[in-house]
């Protein structure tokens, strides 16, 4: 099943066109608390579906994305009666189309979901392309299915009420996949402001529509990781290990944070490895710096870092580290590994260009 990626500001005509078309089933809305309280009031108000659906709500924050969450999401599905035949409408970030999506794809062994994401980086990333999961272990997404929404709408009228934070996050998304794509559409992206007050949000949907369609074709190469998908995990492997590293001493940072840093030290391995454009690299270096500063470390942090990485899920053995790296803007080269001592050297240089001591 190929989803249906809708881009539009009239979500609730949207969601109730949806509905219809699957033959009016029964509804039921997953939300987080946040959305819960401040997003799902306005859909309630323009959609008869959704103001008539049952709603079960959980906790906020990635910290929540877990095994006990996706317990309690199946014993509220199942406290509801709800069937194969119900549709899950996913209203939120990526944890709730991560998690909400992995219950639907298990419960009964799979039920429809719409995803709804009111966040941007759920919007360019989590809720597009059937990846579902929750962390496990203490490593992010170690649980998890392919399975691909019925349906993804897709707007910005949520977002102007977003701390900056969020707004950035999901734009590190979207420097990635310009950095996948071609040298125009990071052009694009880097000429625009993702800051308050120059952020416009009318001016930020077609730039999303392009950032999924990048996303969008790849999977639709290659739907469940086996090969060009990969291309994805660009900035993931040091990114999730600078999340995961944030969150062990307490201080967490957010993912697109985490990914925007990755990005940085893996363009230096890029360079490293196979060449990758000295210019470019200090171009998207002091773009991150400027928008998103630095995360700070030391070389006494490496161990720790590594061992993160050992953990990644995209590692074929615990011996190789695996890397998407870039040769140029729209050539990534999935499958690369790094050795300790090179690994370390980019972290090196990632201090430099973030002009940590």
């Amino acid at each position: 099943m190929k989803e249906k990626l809708i881009f539009t500001n009239l979500v609730g005509e949207a969601v109730d066109t949806l509905v219809a078309e699957a033959g009016n089933p029964r509804v039921v809305v997953v939300a987080d608390t946040n959305t819960a309280q401040y997003v799902l009031p306005l859909l309630v108000n323009d959609s008869k579906a959704v103001a008539g659906a049952e709603v079960i709500t959980v906790k906020s924050g990635d910290s929540n994305k877990n095994l006990e969450a996706l317990s309690d999401l199946w014993k509220r599905l199942s406290d509801l009666e709800a069937t194969r035949s119900t549709l899950v409408v996913n209203l939120g970030g990526g944890l709730v189309s991560d998690l909400g999506g992995f219950a639907a794809a298990t419960y009964k062994r799979g039920m429809k979901c719409i995803n709804v994401p009111t966040t941007l980086l759920a919007a360019v990333d989590a809720s597009v392309g059937g990846k579902t999961g929750i962390n496990f272990g203490g490593v992010k997404n170690q649980i998890g299915a392919f399975s691909e929404p019925a349906a993804v709408v897709i707007s910005t009228i949520y977002f102007n009420t977003l701390p900056q934070q969020q707004i950035l996050s999901g734009y590190a998304e979207m420097i990635k996949h310009a950095l996948l794509e071609d040298s125009a559409t990071l052009g694009r992206i880097l000429g625009y402001s993702p800051v308050y007050p120059l952020f416009d949000s009318a001016a930020l949907l077609p730039l999303i529509e392009a950032s999924v369609g990048v996303k969008s074709r790849i999977v639709e190469q290659d739907a469940t990781e086996t090969g060009l998908r990969k291309a994805l995990n660009f900035g993931h492997t040091v990114g999730h290990a600078f999340e995961a590293f944030s969150y062990k001493h307490q201080s967490p940072v957010p993912h697109g944070y985490a990914v925007a840093w990755g990005m940085i030290a893996e363009l230096v391995l890029s360079h490293m490895q196979l060449g990758f454009p000295t210019e470019t690299l200090h171009q998207v270096a002091d773009y991150v710096l400027k928008n998103y500063g630095a995360f700070e470390i030391t070389c006494d942090d490496y161990p720790e870092l590594i061992k993160f990485m050992r953990q990644d899920k995209k590692n074929a053995s615990p011996d190789a580290i695996s890397f998407t790296l870039l040769e140029a803007v729209g050539q990534p080269k999935i499958d690369c590994t790094a050795d300790i001592k090179d690994i370390e050297a980019a972290l090196d240089i990632y201090r430099d260009l973030m002009h940590l001591a």
